[in-house]
Order: C-alpha cells, then sequence, then structure tokens
C-alpha cells in the first residue's frame, strides 16, 4: 500500500488529487490563474469541498478562460449565483470577476513594458523554483510563511480578492511552488 499524506486518505478523488496534482510544478499562466481562484473559493470550508465542484466550475467558468470571466455582466453573476454547482458566495463570485481583469491588466503589461507574466510574478517568491520541504508530520507544515505573506502582500497591492497569506501558501502546495508532501509520502521528491 503507498504511503501518502494523511491528509488525503479515505477518499478515492483525494488520494488521485494528491497522487496526480498537489505539488507538481505548474508554470502555465491561465493554470495558475485557475488554482488561485480556486484556492481562494476554499476560504473558510475544505479543499475537497472545491475539489468535488471544480469541473462544474471549469465547466461555468468557461475554463477559466480570463478574456471570457473579466467580461462577465449582472446576468452572468446572478446564474453563478444562483448554480448549486459551485460555492454560491457573492464575494467569492465577485472576486472571480475582478482577478480576472487584474490578470489580464499583468498579462498586458508583461507584453508590452516587459514586466513580469503572472507565472514569473508568482514564481519569483520562491526564486523561481520550488521550495523543497523536509517535514516529518503534517503538524509541522505551517499554514503561511514569510513567502506566503510576501505573495498575499503584493497580490492585495495589486487589488486581488481572496489572497490572504493563508490562501496563497494553499495555492503554493497545491502549485508545486512549495513541496510539502511528508518525508514518509511516496510523492516525495517525485
Amino acid at each position: 500500500m503507498k504511503q501518502r499524506c494523511s491528509w488525503c486518505e479515505g477518499d478515492e478523488q483525494y488520494e488521485r488529487y494528491h497522487d496526480e496534482e498537489w505539488g507538481v510544478p505548474i508554470y502555465d499562466d491561465r493554470e495558475l490563474f485557475e488554482m488561485l481562484n480556486l484556492e481562494g473559493a476554499q476560504a473558510g470550508l475544505s479543499w475537497i469541498t472545491v475539489l468535488r465542484k471544480r469541473e462544474h466550475y471549469q465547466k461555468v467558468f468557461d475554463g477559466f478562460d480570463p478574456q471570457k470571466i473579466a467580461a462577465y455582466d449582472q446576468a452572468k453573476r446572478e446564474a453563478l449565483l444562483a448554480d448549486p454547482g459551485i460555492i454560491r458566495n457573492k464575494l467569492k463570485v465577485n472576486a472571480f470577476i475582478v482577478n480576472a481583469q487584474l490578470y489580464l491588466d499583468m498579462q498586458a503589461a508583461a507584453e508590452s513594458s516587459g514586466e513580469p507574466s503572472f507565472s514569473e510574478f508568482l514564481w519569483s517568491f520562491v526564486g523561481g523554483k520550488p521550495i523543497v520541504n523536509q517535514y516529518e508530520t503534517l503538524k509541522e507544515i505551517p499554514a503561511n510563511t514569510p513567502e506566503s505573506d510576501a505573495m498575499s502582500k503584493a497580490l492585495k497591492k495589486k487589488g486581488f480578492k481572496f489572497v490572504g497569506s493563508t490562501i496563497c501558501y494553499a495555492f503554493m502546495q497545491a502549485a508545486g511552488l512549495v513541496d510539502d508532501h511528508v518525508q514518509s509520502c511516496f510523492r516525495r521528491n517525485t
């Protein structure tokens, strides 16, 4: 039997997510945009709640296409808030739209003036490569770090929503900016 990080054990979907995705470095701008927003949707909830709804989120948020999300009108917002397949929180739905607009602003600045792309910006908080931690148990893993504090502060300064330090750290773990697989986990350093 595979030894995994214990947070995912006992649920097939959670285990598959852990085994195939969690902690795998993501560099694609759009995929990072999606993950950051989904982590924000998790605020106050457990990740499994969002994970079970992720496929529906991808459908109703147009594959997390920032161009489309940034253009959502009031009718689309109301339709999303009435959709039981997502977390129907007005602040979180509006955050996706605001974040899409800000993402597009960042990408336009990257193309026109050589500023960092969304991916380059996010990866800059870990020096461009994953931080590999050496934790033995889940209890040792922090809820936030100086890097997630800095990322949160910078994203908030740009106007992004639902990007507190704890959300940013969960995002960093999920998107592979940080490797927090415990030492006994079979995914360690793979």
